[in-house]
Parts: C-alpha cells; sequence; structure tokens
C-alpha cells in the first residue's frame, strides 16, 4: 500500500498534465511574501476570466512539466511558484496577473506557455495590452460594416440630390406659370 504523501504527489502531478492539455496557457508566478487574503483575492479574479491558480510543490511541477513537454518552463520554478491555468482568454488573465502584480510587488511574473509557444514575461505584458476578444471583434464588424455603410450613405445622398433637384424643376414650372 502506497503511502498517503506519495498518493498526493501522483494526483498533483495528474492533475497539472490533465489541465496543461485543455489550457490555452499557463503562466508561471512567484509569490513569496503575499498574504493568504491577497492569493484570495487573486484566484477570485482569475476565476472571472476562467483561469486558475495552482500552488504545487516544486519537483512536482517540474517533473509534470518535463512530462508535458515544456522542459524550457522548468527553468522558472524555483522558490514559491505558483501555475496559473487559462481555458479560455490569455489575454484576460495575463491583464489581470500583470494588474495584480503592479498592485502588490512581492508576486513576480516568471514566464508561460501559450499552446505549445514559450512566452518570456516581456511577451506576457506585451500580451496584457491587447484588446479583449470582444473588443477585437467589435473592431471586425465595423471594418466589415464600413464599406457597407458608406454605399448606403452615397446612395441616400443621390437620392436626395435627385429629390432636390426634382423639386426645382417642379418650382421653375410653378414660376413660370
Amino acid at each position: 500500500m502506497k503511502k498517503i504523501g506519495l498518493i498526493v504527489k501522483e494526483v498533483s502531478e495528474n492533475r497539472i498534465k490533465n489541465t496543461l492539455k485543455s489550457a490555452e496557457a499557463v503562466f508561471i508566478i512567484k509569490y513569496s511574501g503575499l498574504s493568504s487574503s491577497d492569493m484570495s483575492s487573486l484566484r477570485l479574479t482569475l476565476k472571472g476570466s476562467k483561469a486558475n491558480l495552482f500552488v504545487v510543490k516544486n519537483s512536482i511541477a517540474r517533473r509534470a512539466l518535463k512530462s508535458s513537454g515544456l522542459d524550457a518552463l522548468v527553468k522558472n520554478i524555483d522558490g514559491p511558484c505558483g501555475l496559473i491555468f487559462v481555458q479560455d482568454e490569455p489575454v484576460a488573465a495575463s491583464k489581470i496577473i500583470c494588474d495584480f502584480s503592479k498592485d502588490h510587488e512581492k508576486m513576480k511574473l516568471e514566464g508561460g506557455s501559450l499552446k505549445d509557444k514559450l512566452l518570456e514575461v516581456a511577451d506576457i505584458q506585451f500580451m496584457a495590452k491587447l484588446p479583449s476578444k470582444d473588443v477585437l471583434r467589435a473592431q471586425v464588424v465595423m471594418t466589415l460594416n464600413a464599406p457597407i455603410s458608406g454605399l448606403a450613405i452615397v446612395l441616400n445622398q443621390i437620392l436626395a440630390k435627385f429629390v432636390i433637384c426634382l423639386d426645382q424643376i417642379k418650382q421653375k414650372k410653378e414660376g413660370g406659370k
């Protein structure tokens, strides 16, 4: 029979591996010096963007990252670290992390991965400055809508000029009688 500590380690490692398979992105943070209320606040904020913070022993995180093909992220696992798994929108999660780290200087962003691409801290900070999916969708719709709107305005102006022209002809005929 296995010891409870070993079972907990295996379960944690399997959870990380399974979450990595379904995650769009993973970010690594160092949280040394943060209070438990700050960590809870970060967890709640991340939950809103379909991301979650997972704190685990470094040895377990290293094994899980190596076995998932993310060997390059292992160098970022040092000291009290947390893994943030993003399920839906990495941009929103990166904004939350960057904003939180500005307010809490003790938390540091170490790096991450987007799909299979490794991200440095600068990449994640750049992602945080991007507009959200909804804003980008609205911009695409407006871009697609602009030519149609322009055509409608031009056709409306032609029709208005035609009506003005007919009105002027009517006024000339009435003035000539």
